[in-house]
């Protein structure tokens, strides 16, 4: 009997995944595209360090910002028949770009927009960031780092199709 590892970690993360949605106080972000409804935030005071972005903007300790998840459980059902990393990427940005403008709105419904300065989330999509309008900063706390990147680990192991290579 072979076991099928991928869907089985999928399987098993749609269990685990409404506990951590709960547990997290995450909220949707309505979608006109509702079966792409890959957005999930909360309301957060930032931690980190100081931080300019590009426009002059300046974030800092205890400023309010807008957390995103990407839904990550959601997206790997969408993409996982697709053997093609580059059409895999093409489509996460494509839900990425297309949510943007439902932030916004988002945003403007709940009356916050002069109160939030930006938004904030970690990912290891990083590339066609820029094309987005993202800026990228790296985490600064070696411990944080580490947790995220092993906190990510499944994501990448259930998401990358090179996972034998490696």
């Amino acid at each position: 009997m072979r076991i099928n590892f991928r869907k089985t970690g999928l399987f098993v993360w749609n269990v685990i995944d409404p506990i951590y949605f709960h547990f997290t106080r995450l909220g949707y972000i309505e979608s006109k595209f509702d079966d792409r409804r890959i957005m999930r935030v909360r309301l957060t005071k930032y931690k980190g360090r100081k931080v300019t972005l590009s426009d002059g903007t300046e974030i800092n300790k205890n400023d309010l910002l807008l957390k995103i998840h990407l839904h990550n459980i959601k997206i790997l059902g969408q993409i996982q028949n697709n053997d093609s990393e580059v059409r895999r990427a093409l489509m996460i940005y494509k839900f990425v770009q297309e949510s943007l403008p439902e932030i916004v709105h988002y945003i403007e419904i709940r009356g916050n927009t002069n109160e939030i300065k930006g938004l904030i989330g970690i990912t290891m999509l990083h590339r066609g960031c820029k094309k987005l309008g993202v800026e990228i900063y790296p985490i600064q706390n070696r411990y944080y780092k580490m947790f995220k990147q092993i906190a990510l680990l499944p994501i990448y192991l259930l998401s990358s199709s090179k996972i034998k290579k490696k």
